[in-house]
C-alpha cells in the first residue's frame, strides 16, 4: 500500500530550462511555522536549487511565506534549508555534481506520509536552441490537436 502524497508546489519551469536526467527524494529540516505554511500551500520553488557545502546538501532559494497565525519571530522566508538523504546516495550525488558539472533542481515539493519532501532532479542546462526546439514541438502538437478537434465537429 502506497503512502498518500499531497503536492504543495511544482517547478514547471525546470523542465523547460533543464534536461532532467535522474530524480531523487529528500527530506528537509524545517521549523514549525514552515510546516504550517507548507500545509497551507504557501511555497514557491521556481528559483530554488540545491547546493553542496562540506558534503552536505542545502536547498537555497525556496520561498516559504511566513505563517499568518504565527508569532512575530517567524521563520525567514528564503532561508537555506538542510536536505536529508541517505549518506551513500548523497555521496554519489555530490560526486556526479562535481565531476560532470550538473546541477540539482527541485521539481516538486510535497507531503508524503506527513513528512515534507522535495523531489530533486539531476539536471543539465539547456542551450537556447534546445529551448526553441521545445517551443516549436509544443506549438506543432497544439496545432495538430486543434486540427483534429476541427475534424470531429
Amino acid at each position: 500500500m502506497s503512502e498518500a502524497i499531497k503536492i504543495i508546489a511544482v517547478n514547471r519551469k525546470a523542465r523547460f530550462d533543464y534536461e532532467l536526467l535522474e530524480t531523487f527524494e529528500a527530506g528537509m529540516v524545517l521549523v514549525g511555522t514552515e510546516v504550517k505554511s507548507l500545509r497551507a500551500g504557501k511555497a514557491n520553488i521556481k528559483d530554488a536549487y540545491a547546493a553542496v557545502e562540506d558534503g552536505e546538501l542545502w536547498l537555497v532559494g525556496l520561498h516559504i511565506s511566513p505563517y499568518a497565525q504565527g508569532t512575530t519571530d517567524a521563520h525567514a522566508p528564503e532561508r537555506r534549508r538542510k536536505l536529508l538523504m541517505n549518506a551513500k546516495e548523497r555521496r554519489r550525488l555530490v560526486i556526479k555534481i562535481q565531476e560532470r558539472g550538473l546541477t540539482l533542481v527541485p521539481t516538486r515539493l510535497y507531503f508524503k506520509g506527513g513528512w515534507a519532501k522535495v523531489e530533486l532532479a539531476l539536471a543539465r542546462g539547456k542551450r537556447k536552441h534546445d529551448k526553441r526546439e521545445a517551443i516549436a514541438a509544443r506549438d506543432a502538437a497544439r496545432s495538430v490537436a486543434r486540427a483534429r478537434r476541427g475534424e470531429r465537429e
